[in-house]
This record gives C-alpha cells, structure tokens and sequence, in this order.
C-alpha cells in the first residue's frame, strides 16, 4: 500500500522515483481494487466547501446591527404604549433596511461553486493495463492519466512524458504565457509553481502538445484544493463604512441610554407619573436615533453605484463604494491590469548594430519602426525585413480581424512578430495567399530545444529554413550574420567584399549581438532571435536536428506586455491623492520592476522588490515592518498574496486587492475591498471580489476612487446634518425636563419627531447624496482605517450645532407658552423652528468650510428637497389632516415669517465664527 507519507517536492525527483513513492506502474497503472482502496482512504477527487448559513439565519443576522436593535425595542414599547402609527412607521424602517442588507449578503456567497465548475468533467486513466474514461472524482494518487490538447487538468500530477506539451496556468499563477512542460527532475526546492515546469495542476488548461502524467494529490490536497481551503478559512472583513456605521450605532445607543436615564431619574425625583416618563422615554429613544440613516446611506451608495457603472465599474456590495474613497493602498495585479495583456515588439535589432523602438498599441497594426541612433528605415534593413519574412512564416498564431477589432490567435508572443512585420508592411495573409510563399515542413516549438523552425517555400521556387528561438541558442546553431545583404562568419576570420562593415571583426560584431541581448534583458523585454539557411532539394526530407545549423542569423525582438497608456497618470493621480499602489504579480521580478519603475510605481531607489521566495523566508512580523516599503512582490503565490493583504490591513492601511485568476481569490475576499476583472477575470474571481471592472483597466479603479471619495464625502455631510438634527431633538425635550420643573410639557410629540427625522431632515439630507465634489477631493490624503467618522472635530461640531437648533426651539416653545398660547400651539412652533433650522442648518452642511464659502445654487436638487420638505411640514400645520393626525395647531402668519427668519440665526452666526476663528468644532 502506498505510504500517507506524501512529499510536496514532487518535481526534484526523477520520474522513476515519483513512481515509486506512489507505488505505481506506468505501463499498467493501477489495478480496480487498489484504486477503489485508494478512493476510500483519500476521498473523492472534489473541493468541498464549509457549509454556508440558511437564509433564515442571514436574516436574523441582519438584526445584530445596534441600530437596528434600538428601533426595534422603540417599535415595541410604542406599540406597548399605544402609539401604533409610531410603531408601524419604525417597523416598516426595520424592514426595508434588514431586507436590503439581508439580500446583499444572501447572493454574495458564490465563489466556491465557480471554482468547482472549473474542475475537468472526466480524466482518460490507466486501470488494469487498459485506457479508460472515468469521472475525475474517483481520480486517486498514482493514477496514471493521458494528457491531450485542450483537456482541463483534473488533478496535480508529476509529467512523465511530454510531447511539445504547454499548459496555459494563467489562472493559477498568473503566469501570462503558456508554460512549456517537461519531465526531466528540476533541482531548486525552492521554486514557486509558476516554475515547476515538470508538474501540472487541476484546472489548468492544456493548450498544446500530448503527454503522460502521474497524479500526486487529488482533492482538497491540490494546489487549487488549497486554495479553496483558504477561501474557505478566510473571513471578508468588514469595510471602513461599516465600521464606522457600527461606531455610530454604538454611540447612539449610548447617547440614548443616558439620556433616557437622566429624563427617568428627574421625572422619578419630581414625582412625576411613570405613564408620563415612559411616553418621554419613548419621544427620547425616537429623537436620538436618526431612523431615515440605513436607508439614506443604502440609496446614496445606489446612487454611487449607477454612476459608476457608468465608468466601467460594477460595485457587487454598496458598501464598497465607499471604501474606494477611504483606499490607502492599491495591490494591483500586473497582467491586463497595469498592462494592456497583448503582447507586443517593443525593440528591434539588426545583426549591422541598427536598433528601433517599434510603436503602436497591443495587436492594431498602426504603428512604425523609429530609429535609434542612425536613419536607415527598417524596410532598407535587408537583415531586418528578412527577419520579419522569419517572424511570420515560423509561426503558429494567426492575425485576423474580427468586427474591425484586429486580434491573434494562438500564442501572444508569436502574434507579436507577426504584428510588428504588419507595420513593416508584411502581411502574413497575403504572404500565404497571394505572395507567393508556402510552409512545407513544421517543426515546431519544444522546451528541449528551445527553438521553432520551418521550411519554407519562396515566390521564387527556392527552399530556406526559417528558424527563431533563444538568441543564445540561435548564435550556437549560426555560422553567418547577415550584414547589409552580405555574410560575415559569426567567428574567425575578417569580414571582405563590398560590405558596410567590411574593416570590422566578426568579433566585434559577435560582441554587439550579445550586447543586444542584454540591452534589452534589462528592459525586461523577452528575446526572439531569428535566422535562416537556405536549403538545397535534397535536404528537404531532413529532419530538424540535420537541419537546425550552419544558420544565418538575422536579428533579434524584444517584446512584452506594454503598460497601458494612460496607467502611468493613474498612478500619478493616485500619489497625488495619498494612495499608494503595490505590485503584486506571478511574473519574474526583473520584468515587474521594469514594469514598475515605467509607470511610476516604482519612484526611488528606496522602493523594495521583493520575491515570494525571499517571502517564505520573512515570519510575519519582518513583512510588516517592511510592507510600507515595498513597491513590487514579484513570483509570489496564492498564500503570499493573502499573507501580503493582511499585512497591509495590520499597518492600519485600507487595502484594495485586484485580480483576475483563481490564484487571487483569497486575497480579493480578504481585502477592505477586492476588485475583479470584467474580461479577463475567472468567475472565481468575479464572485470574491466586491468590484468588478469592465474594462480590466487599472485608471478605472482611480475613476472609482475619485467617485467613492465624492460619496464618502456627502455621506460624512449627510450623516453630519442628521446627527445634528437628533441631538437638536434630544436637546429641546432634555432642555424642557431640565428647565421646567415636575409641570413639564414635552415641546415635541413622538410622532412629530418622526417626521423631522424622514421628512423634513431625511428628505432634503438625500440631496446631499448629489453634492458636486470638493476642489481639494484628490488632494487630500485618505485617513486610517482606525480614523474615526466623527475625527476632525465633526462630533464637536455636531454637538455645537444640535445645541443651537435644540436650544433656539425650546425658546421659541417657552415664549410660546408664557404669550399665552396653548401647549399645541407651543409645540407647533418648536416643530416648525426645529425644521426650518435644519432647513437653513443644510445649506451649511453642503461643505467642510462654512456657508459663506459655497454657492447656495450649484445643487438644484438640493434647493427642490428643501422646498418640497417645507411645503409638506405646512401641510401637516395648516391641513386639517395634518392637525388630527401630529396634533398641530395653525400658527398666525406673522409669527409663521418670523420664525423662519430665528430658525437661520444658529446657522449663521456659527459658521461665522468659524469663518473668523478656523476653529474646527464649531
């Protein structure tokens, strides 16, 4: 029986050994009964998931907000109490924000079963000597499977054989090339799966080649299985708005208790009857908790978030919307983000020492050869333009356009060169159809050889060789470079003839070739160098390894995946506003760091490159300390990448995760908010993210930034001017039982206070929801994730302000009084101070400066909301509806005018000495 003692380093071994461990036969895999044995012990070949709560306790879940809790013991002891319509009002509020919470959170819950539809359906497998089809659940470890073109890899397994085989592990790893496969052992125990090139790994794809695997690990054991596992073990953490909303709830709870308190134990010590203090309970409980507040935040975000799809941003959860704008770090990922994912020839190089820089974008063929440090066009290059005759003919992808949108087929890189001879104007279409050239022998790519060749036919009738590969590789098989249409031995002898360079030294231009190469290594440019031999009719039925030599070599292309155009600003803008921006790929650190240092990611000798296997060698508390630090994590892992967001989280940033493969899951579930790729993206990744971009590109998410801070902002504003409101009616009543003595006439009805709170406050407050953007929006350096909401002086400022609005009504109440007037008519009065308060109170709320600093009309909403608020709380005077149902009395109209006119004086009086002082808590 094959021993539990597994290894993890299956790809230092030699396939013989991985054999034996797994107690298995190539040539006859495993018997029925041993796999069924095998099958009982290991379990069956599937990822399982932790069991996720009913939606009856998601539901119930809901009413653990404090908030939620407070309005509804309110709702209770109205009902207790005989105030129904009180009652009935709270409760709908109840439901309206527990059904929209609860539906968020119910349809959210979906990213392991998109990573369990991405397993391989059924798996070819040796069993008593016979290949058979099975369901690749009952896949164990030392099956023996067959790998073909285009299979989905249904578990981890060590190659045993490779037949040009290429694995597309993008998903996984993030790697954005293919992966060439072979079976030899490798020796560095260190290497992360993006390089364990002998090795293939459940739901990857197969794109090219046959082979021979042995399955290692089946299952939750699997490089995807653990995966899964962690999304399983990580916790969505809660975003800084809900955060701070469960602060607010928590300081109203405490604000209501002791209020409450204080009202109980001066009615007890008047003697008051305990109906009486009961019912100011109640009118307390209603005035301290702004009802309208869950509902307004959730159609503010909304409102955010059809803006923003809009601007290719599709927000999964409205209470990341928010979070963009409290972002403090961005971990980007490289490939299609940062990056445009269509490879591209950046430079190109003649064997004369010629370079160009080659321009245009992605796959579209405008663009052109620049010359760099001489003037000779690349179509006068006779090394350069039969290069690129190379280039397209020795290729396997295809150029085509589909819907006008020009696009590659096959390998990137291949479609690269075939693009770049398409701004030379070599059209690899017409070379096949009409130009007269024609492929007669393939032989293609292997991680073997390192190298691609064909043979080809030419308009002429006459046969060459046309070859690419390693440029390494290529100057061993070369006899020749191609000067200026000549020959000059790659070594040995001096160049003569009628050449450009016929004084110069096959040497010397050996050494500008190498130079070549490393030139464009340290642009982080991947290397083709191309050649040819021409063929004579009896070596056409030759096979690669007789025909691979005596090669003229042409020139070389450096190519990679370009930064997208207008990233570099981005990055810039995000700078500007405070928000750092990390790279976190699977690609090689040299090729990120280029990458980094073009788009400004990377901007002083300070910044840190850090590997994933330098991260295996970091605990916990060494990362954290150099996280702030760290501008690139290159070749990093699935687990590295969660590793790398908690640090940031426990730095006190705000951390925003992007990514697109299955390998980011975890981390986009773990960060304040994970946002996806729309085009790229697995569903995996779509369904743990809380942002999907649409267009995959990173200024999208600057865009969402900018938009989440504007909410942000008019949410501070919003929730500033309805806390203020609540402590003005908390006050007037607490005012009247500190003033007034055991004879107290309550100056507010419960269900007046309702109506301040949803009609007159919340009403117009919503238009702050639309409130254009402050000038300084990206200016400003975003706060801490452990930055209070009311930071800044906001709860001083509330608390002054509610003062003012709680106190002017309990003057006009008790004038009211003492004019002789009845209670009605007194409340009446404070009701229509208080509002008419607010009312002028919004005008000032518009801004974090003061009212004198802001345009009263560039908010016509706002202006409409105020409007409709006053004309519907003069109904609720002068209707008689109004009167039966809030108890009101009409006032006489020179009292209604100058009670308006008192309502404005707290407003401005305060913001001018606020205008004058700067003090920040008035």
């Amino acid at each position: 029986m094959w021993s539990t003692q597994m290894t993890s380093k299956w790809f230092t071994q030699q396939s013989s050994d991985v054999l034996n461990e797994l107690n298995a036969d190539q040539t006859t895999g495993l018997s029925t009964s041993e796999a069924d044995a095998r099958l009982g012990k290991h379990g069956t070949n599937e990822l399982t998931a932790q069991e996720s709560a009913s939606a009856w306790e998601l539901y119930i879940h809901q009413y653990k907000n404090p908030l939620i809790f407070i309005l509804a013991v309110g709702a209770i002891v109205s009902w207790s109490t005989g105030h129904a319509i009180d009652a009935i009002a709270i409760a709908v509020i109840i439901l309206i924000n527990t059904g929209i919470a609860f539906w968020q959170e119910f349809k959210a819950q979906k990213g392991m079963e998109a990573l369990k539809e991405m397993a391989a359906p059924e798996a070819e497998v040796m069993r008593d000597g016979k290949w058979i089809s099975v369901p690749a659940k009952t896949l164990v470890p030392g099956d023996i499977i067959k790998i073909n073109t285009g299979d989905i890899l249904p578990a981890d397994v060590r190659i045993l054989e490779s037949n040009r085989l290429t694995v597309d592990e993008a998903a996984l790893t993030g790697e954005s090339e293919p992966v060439n496969k072979q079976s030899e052992r490798l020796e560095d125990e260190t290497l992360g799966l993006g390089d364990q090139k002998n090795m293939g790994f459940m739901t990857t794809i197969v794109t090219t080649g046959t082979g021979l695997a042995v399955v290692t690990s089946t299952g939750m054991q699997t490089e995807v299985g653990h995966i899964a596992d962690m999304m399983n073990q990580t916790e969505e953490t809660k975003t800084p708005m809900q955060e701070r909303m469960d602060t607010i709830a928590l300081a109203l709870l405490v604000v209501a208790l002791v209020v409450v308190a204080i009202v109980c134990a001066i009615g007890v010590y008047h003697g008051m009857p305990w109906l009486e203090i009961l019912t100011t309970g109640i009118s307390l409980s209603v005035a301290a908790i702004p009802e309208g507040l869950p509902t307004v935040v959730t159609i503010v975000l909304t409102m955010g978030s059809t803006k923003m799809v809009k601007n290719n941003a599709l927000a999964k959860q409205l209470a990341a919307i928010e979070t963009l704008g409290s972002t403090t770090v961005i971990c980007s990922d490289k490939t299609g983000t940062l990056t445009q994912n269509q490879m591209q020839v950046m430079k190109a190089y003649d064997v004369s020492g010629r370079y160009w820089d080659v321009s245009g974008k992605g796959f579209d063929p405008k663009g052109e050869f620049i010359t760099k440090g001489h003037n000779v066009e690349a179509t006068n290059s006779p090394a350069m333009m039969k290069g690129l005759v190379v280039a397209t003919l020795c290729n396997d992808a295809e150029y085509v356009n589909a819907d006008g949108k020009w696009t590659v087929r096959g390998n990137p890189t291949e479609g690269a060169l075939i693009v770049a001879a398409a701004k030379a104007g070599l059209k690899q279409d017409e070379m096949l159809s009409t130009g007269g050239y024609s492929i007669v022998k393939k032989f293609p790519f292997d991680s073997g050889r390192k190298m691609a060749s064909v043979i080809v036919r030419d308009p002429q009738g006459k046969h060459f060789l046309a070859l690419k590969g390693a440029p390494d590789v290529v100057l061993g098989k070369s006899t020749s470079f191609m000067v200026d249409g000549g020959f000059v031995p790659t070594v040995g002898c001096e160049v003569s003839g009628n050449l450009a360079l016929d004084t110069a030294p096959s040497q010397e231009l050996h050494l500008d070739f190498e130079a070549a190469i490393q030139t464009f290594g340290g642009d982080a440019l991947r290397t083709l160098a191309v050649g040819f031999r021409e063929l004579k009719e009896e070596e056409l039925e030759l096979d690669f390894p007789e025909l691979e030599k005596d090669v003229s070599i042409l020139g070389i292309y450096g190519i990679m995946d370009p930064p997208r155009p207008e990233v570099r600003d981005a990055v810039n803008s995000c700078y500007s506003a405070g928000v750092r921006t990390v790279m976190i790929t699977g690609d090689h650190a040299v090729t990120a760091a280029a990458i980094a240092r073009e788009i400004g990611i990377i901007r002083s000798e300070d910044d840190l490159v850090v590997t994933g296997a330098e991260l295996d060698q970091m605990d916990d508390e060494k990362l954290l300390s150099i996280c702030s630090q760290v501008a690139v994590f290159a070749r990093v892992t699935p687990e590295h990448k969660l590793r790398i967001v908690k640090a940031q989280q426990e730095n006190n940033e705000v951390a925003s995760m992007t990514g697109d493969g299955v390998n980011d899951a975890p981390a986009l579930r773990r960060a304040d908010i994970g946002v996806a790729m729309g085009i790229t993206g697995t569903s995996v990744a779509k369904d743990s993210g809380d942002l999907i971009l649409l267009d995959d590109n990173f200024s999208t998410i600057v865009k969402a930034v900018r938009q989440g801070r504007q909410i942000f902002d008019n949410l501070r504003k919003f929730i500033r001017q309805a806390l203020t409101a609540n402590v003005g009616e908390v006050s007037v009543i607490l005012f009247a039982f500190l003033l007034m003595g055991p004879d107290v006439v309550l100056p507010l009805t419960p269900l007046m206070i309702l109506w301040v709170n949803l009609v007159s406050d919340g009403l117009p407050a919503l238009a702050l929801g639309v409130e254009p953007e402050e000038k300084d929006l990206m200016e400003r350096k975003p706060g801490k994730r452990d930055q209070g909401f009311f930071s800044n002086g906001l709860g001083a400022r509330i608390l002054t302000r509610g003062l003012a609005l709680g106190g002017l009504s309990f003057v006009t109440f008790s004038y009211a009084l003492d004019g002789g007037y009845s209670a009605q008519y007194a409340q009446t009065v404070a009701f229509l101070t208080l509002i008419f308060a607010q009312l002028w109170s919004l005008f000032d709320a518009r801004t974090f400066t003061t009212i004198y600093r802001k345009n009263p009309f560039t908010n016509h909403y706002l202006l409409g909301a105020v409007a409709v608020s006053a004309i519907l709380s003069l109904s609720v005077v002068y209707t008689s509806f109004g009167q039966l149902v809030f108890s009101t009395e009409a006032l006489e109209f020179n009292h209604l005018i100058s009670l308006i006119f008192i309502a404005a004086v707290p407003t401005f009086v305060l913001s001018a000495i606020k205008e004058v002082t700067k003090v920040k808590f008035i």
